[in-house]
């Protein structure tokens, strides 16, 4: 009776998981937008980091005005390339460039970080053509 119980609840276990993630076909991964604001918060969690961003009005490009959840990659992948729980505090300010949802709702997919020093901060391993890599963000 257990060995039946507990076959009986493998695909609930296993399923659930597959569930809780998510394709990247919401996003427009061939449009880069630019977001420059405030951080309002970073949470460094898995299975995606979130930066949660406000553009004020008079930003160069009026569309991005608001306040956006710039999704990234799984701790284990953006540490590989160089980011860490402490790479954002609230009150930073931010420029970071990512894929908009295609549904036009404020969320989008984070390609990379400008930081200060003019150093880009990738996602994952994509890179733009000229950086060698994939031009698309893939986990």
């Amino acid at each position: 009776m257990k060995i039946k119980i507990l076959a009986l609840s493998i695909p609930f276990v296993v399923g659930i998981p597959l569930l809780a993630h998510h394709s990247f076909a919401m996003f427009e991964l061939t449009k880069d937008v630019t977001y420059e604001g405030t951080v309002l918060e970073y949470r460094w969690e898995n299975p995606h980091t979130h930066i949660i961003l406000k553009v004020d009005q008079g930003a160069a490009d009026p569309s991005t005005v608001g306040t956006w959840d710039i999704e990234g990659g799984a701790t284990n992948i953006m540490g590989r390339q160089g980011w860490s729980r402490s790479t954002f505090k609230e009150g930073d300010h931010a420029k970071l460039v990512a894929h908009p949802m295609k549904d036009g709702t404020k969320g989008a997919s984070l390609f990379y970080a400008m930081m200060p020093d003019g150093k880009r901060l990738y996602h994952d391993i994509a890179r733009p053509k000229g950086e060698g890599g994939t031009t698309s963000s893939n986990q």
